[in-house]
């Protein structure tokens, strides 16, 4: 099956670099790369056209002009260039374990969406992994993260993506599937009935009002955070601001409380012409 990974990325060539050669990197081949990138400046292209040419994975970059946080609308500008089958997301700060796109095709299932998981990594660890750390797989394997300074905490378990005991681990997790920015994916069927992301939202809950639309419309979600994990660079976030979170807690609780299935302000309410794609 041919599937397509998404991820947004803004103005940090460091972090995306690290996501794109973890994904050079995966046991599963039949995949693209789509980068959806919401008004980065021209040191970003100039990574991206150069990873291209040093990889065999194919990758579309999507670009829209600067105007402030607008993740959902190039997701969604995203979404429709994808030309897998299945969709999956994920971040532009997130290396992935070397079977996350194995994982998650795998374990893809009619009328289902899967939520994964991810580690969150210091910002000296962050610094610190190489470019061939990633591609020999170390850095997302917890041994080599413990040596390296990362503290010990349970939560490392993720990282280890083993099928029969990461299928117990998320039989036993008490954390509620949810769709996750990080690491989630469905059928791309889905995401076009839903209308894809709502536009209206900003930082905060965009990724869960999704799934929350798509399980109103009879998706079931189901837990894969042990299997489908990724190690999460460390970073601020100057985007959040608290009355673009109040605002999006409003649209969340109409999506629940009324049922809402499809978005107004989706993917059918601009132009898509307005990215540019290389």
């Amino acid at each position: 099956m041919f599937a397509s990974v998404i991820f947004t990325t803004y103005n940090h060539p460091k972090w995306l670099e690290k996501t794109l050669w973890g994904f050079s990197a995966q046991s599963y081949r039949d995949f693209e790369i789509i980068v959806a990138d919401d008004g980065s400046g021209e040191e970003t292209r100039a990574l991206v056209e150069s990873i291209k040419s040093q990889i065999d994975i194919p990758i579309q970059h999507l670009w829209q002009k600067d105007e402030g946080f607008r993740k959902c609308r190039i997701m969604n500008k995203a979404v429709v260039a994808s030309r897998g089958e299945y969709l999956i997301f994920t971040d532009g700060d997130c290396i992935p374990h070397p079977d996350f796109v194995k994982n998650h095709v795998e374990l893809a299932a009619e009328n289902t969406l899967l939520s994964g998981g991810y580690f969150k990594l210091p910002l000296d660890v962050s610094r610190a992994i190489s470019k061939q750390d990633i591609l020999n797989g170390d850095s997302t394997r917890p041994g080599w993260l413990l040596r390296h300074g990362v503290p010990f905490t349970p939560k490392i378990a993720k990282l280890f993506s083993h099928p029969l005991m990461g299928a117990i681990l998320d039989a036993l997790t008490i954390t509620r599937a949810t769709w996750n920015g990080h690491s989630s994916s469905t059928w791309k069927k889905h995401i076009i009935e839903a209308n894809g992301f709502d536009e209206r939202m900003q930082y905060g809950g965009q990724d869960r009002e999704f799934g929350e639309r798509l399980m109103n419309m009879g998706i079931k979600p189901r837990q894969v955070r042990y299997r489908c994990s990724c190690v999460h660079l460390d970073h601020g976030r100057g985007y959040a601001r608290p009355e673009s979170i109040s605002k999006n807690r409003s649209i969340r609780k109409h999506t629940r409380e009324q049922g809402i299935t499809r978005t107004d302000y989706g993917i059918d309410s601009n132009p898509q012409q307005n990215a540019t794609a290389s």
